[in-house]
């Protein structure tokens, strides 16, 4: 009997060390630092849903200076998280990448604006100094200023763009009268220095009409003829929404398990747990699938950019519902 054990253990461990060396590779490049934007991952790490699937993943934390096209392109990831509007102006260049699932089924875009700089509306940005983000980030934001009419080269009939560093400094050392931030982070960075909601109003770009999808996963197109990596990409999604859905119905545990792969220490729990509340909202709702109809939107308002659109022509090819239809159904 224990001879029989030994060797069923025995069987079993050899199995378990089979099944450690089989385990597939997959490098994931986020967007941004390791934060509870990027909880869904990091839960499906942890909690094994990676490993359940056969996959070794790597998480690597973006960075003010680390664009998500550049590593894809460069062959440091296998798969990206990117807002599209950075995404499709990138295919337009010719870097092929193609849309594979989108956890992220709104925006949680904003632009955030002292009351005592006498902006009440859109209407009122005319003359005024906004924050914008670049780095791919600031197409929305020139799509919108376009669609006002407004020029973004300063004057009484435009804007003054302030190239805005990843921080709200701006609006408290009152450089601008605007800035960009998101509803899970740079708003509360404002609330938490000080400022309180009755000092701002906010422009949420859903509300606007010109909100457009973020943090899609993005692949290489060519990768996507290798049915090796379409497997490893479908069993990547299948793990991944599992993770999000588990960080939907447990926040504040995800927000710890964030907290626990944060190498930097330069996140509170407070505000973790505070953004994975707003993250949530985020993701309600969606099962990975790319949602078309918001597809088309963000293609039609990043073409409604007059002389100057973000993108000249409808995409073709940047997007795929293969990953999710073999992940989810």
């Amino acid at each position: 009997m224990n001879k029989f054990l030994t060797g069923a253990m025995t069987g079993a461990l050899a199995l378990t060390g089979f099944a450690a060396q089989a385990a597939d590779d997959v490098t994931l490049q986020l967007k941004w630092v390791t934060q509870a934007q990027f909880a869904g991952y990091y839960v499906a790490l942890d909690n094994g849903f990676y490993a359940d699937e056969g996959l070794d993943v790597t998480i690597k934390p973006g960075g003010p200076d680390i664009a998500p096209a550049q590593v894809i392109a460069g062959g440091g990831a296998d798969v990206v998280l990117d807002w599209m509007p950075s995404a499709l102006a990138s295919r337009e260049k010719g870097l092929n990448v193609v849309n594979i699932a989108q956890p992220f089924a709104s925006s949680g875009m904003m632009l955030t604006c002292r009351k005592d700089s006498g902006i009440a509306s859109p209407a009122d940005f005319a003359g005024k100094t906004l924050g914008v983000w670049f780095f791919g980030n600031e197409y929305p934001f020139l799509s919108w200023m376009s669609q006002l009419g407004l020029s973004t080269d300063g004057g009484d009939d435009g804007v003054t763009v302030l190239k805005q560093g990843f921080n709200v400094d701006p609006i408290l050392q009152g450089q601008a009268d605007c800035v960009s931030t998101m509803t899970y982070n740079e708003y509360w960075q404002i609330i938490d220095a000080g400022l309180t909601a009755d000092d701002l109003i906010v422009f949420k770009y859903e509300d606007q009409g010109v909100a457009t999808l973020e943090d899609g996963m993005y692949v290489l197109e060519e990768n996507l003829n290798d049915a090796a990596f379409v497997d490893r990409m479908v069993r990547f999604v299948r793990a991944s929404m599992k993770g999000w859905k588990w960080a939907e119905a447990n926040p504040d545990a995800a927000a710890m398990i964030v907290l626990e792969n944060d190498a930097s220490g330069a996140q509170t729990e407070e505000h973790q747990k505070r953004m994975m509340g707003e993250i949530a909202k985020l993701t309600a709702g969606s099962n990975g699938a790319l949602d078309i109809a918001a597809y088309e939107r963000t293609v039609a308002s990043l073409m409604s950019g007059g002389s100057d659109p973000v993108i000249t022509a409808e995409p073709t090819g940047a997007w795929t519902h293969a990953i999710t239809d073999a992940a989810l159904n």
